[in-house]
């Protein structure tokens, strides 16, 4: 099936009448789930009123079709930093009216020592000589006493999740605040605890997956690797090609090294080496928009597919895999990190479950939250920490065997 490359006025009006709501409904009504089984999910700051852009069901199916029990999944369906961090492709008319109020949220629940810190980490992270894109490890309790040294409600929540996620991990490995933390910190974490290549990394065609789509969706002409813009389809393709050769190679030259110690050492040179380090970021991007296709393809086709996908796809800014490319994963690591709903898509691309420690979900049933709710059982795991689901770090030295 082939993807327009955009859409008609039309067919542009319709797309912004309809609703979630009605979109949702018309996939319980495929699968068999009832629609009182929706409500509203509580919002990324704890002192939040629950959020109509997150959306709870307590059954799903997953793409075996057993119901699968899930406590959240968040659609971001009117996600407020895609409308502010990036062009859209499709127009969509409400995007005027949502405002760019990152920061005068945060400051109504934050006192002035924790706003000049975050002032602080930004000038770091945005400073010519901070190029280190993982920091060496230190104490995680130390790290949490000199971040998080105020008394507001949310400088409290932070220093009991540290505590708790403590009680598994003994030291924290900070990592670059750009906007590829998420790609760098999953990456890492997976290439660090590599035993063997995986499977789809092991297949004859996967080099040649840039080629066979170019030559099904046109539109992905237009995909924009590192700032790079007008090249021709060839030249897209052969590039692509290259970062997935490299990725394919450092994965399994890293899994073949059997000490800890060597294994380690050569993840920190390779991601101190910039250009490699960048180009593995595009293949695992690339890999996301193989994913994406494969899932709406799916959807439309009739099979099951995981409630993430619907979600991902219901968004006014990714109704398909073109507006999602031109949309989102285009602007990954240039103006935009991933999205709540994207890291479903990172996890499924990678064949990982992701489980991230939400600090500022502390106390509740999203504080440990996995991508996917239902891993599947063959899949690694990979660690991360965030404060507010835009940046991630990395903890490590394990207490005890975490476990799924």
């Amino acid at each position: 099936m082939t993807e327009p490359a955009s859409l008609s006025a039309g067919a542009e009006q319709t797309q912004k009448k309809e609703s979630v709501a009605i979109q949702l409904m018309k996939h319980e009504k495929e699968v068999g789930v009832p629609s009182n089984e929706l409500g509203a999910a509580s919002a990324a700051t704890d002192q939040k009123e629950q959020s109509t852009s997150e959306i709870r069901r307590d059954y799903v199916y997953s793409s075996t079709g057993r119901p699968e029990k899930t406590d959240m999944i968040k659609s971001l369906v009117m996600d407020q930093d895609a409308s502010r961090n990036c062009e859209l492709y499709l127009p969509v008319s409400s995007s005027s009216a949502v405002e760019s109020c990152e920061d005068s949220e945060e400051d109504m629940y934050r006192d002035a020592e924790e706003i000049e810190r975050e002032k602080i980490l930004l000038c770091e992270t945005s400073s010519s000589e901070y190029k280190l894109s993982v920091s060496p490890e230190m104490d995680i309790m130390e790290y949490c006493t000199k971040e998080w040294r105020g008394n507001t409600p949310v400088a409290k929540r932070m220093r009991k999740g540290y505590e708790a996620v403590a009680q598994k991990f003994a030291s924290i490995r900070r990592v670059r605040g750009d906007n590829y933390c998420a790609l760098r910190a999953t990456l890492f974490q997976a290439l660090s605890q590599a035993t063997q290549l995986p499977s789809w990394l092991q297949s004859e065609d996967f080099t040649m997956l840039p080629e066979n789509l170019l030559s099904k969706y046109d539109w992905i002409k237009q995909w924009q690797l590192k700032q790079k813009l007008g090249r021709k389809t060839g030249e897209i393709s052969d590039e692509i090609k290259e970062y997935l050769i490299l990725l394919r190679k450092k994965w399994k030259n890293i899994s073949e090294i059997k000490g800890p110690i060597e294994k380690q050492e050569a993840c920190d040179k390779l991601f101190k080496n910039e250009e490699e380090e960048y180009s593995l970021y595009e293949a695992l991007k690339f890999l996301m928009l193989n994913t994406a296709i494969e899932l709406y393809n799916d959807d439309k086709n009739g099979r099951r597919v995981p409630v993430f996908s619907w979600l991902l796809f219901a968004r006014d800014t990714s109704n398909n895999p073109c507006q999602l490319m031109h949309n989102h994963l285009n602007h990954i690591g240039h103006s935009g990190g991933l999205e709540q709903v994207e890291m479903f898509l990172l996890a499924y691309a990678l064949q990982y479950t992701i489980q991230v420690y939400r600090l500022y979900k502390y106390s509740t049933d999203e504080f440990i939250t996995l991508y996917p709710n239902e891993p599947e059982e063959d899949w690694p795991v990979v660690t991360l920490i965030t404060e507010d689901d835009r940046h991630y770090n990395i903890p490590v030295r394990m207490c005890q065997e975490t476990m799924l």
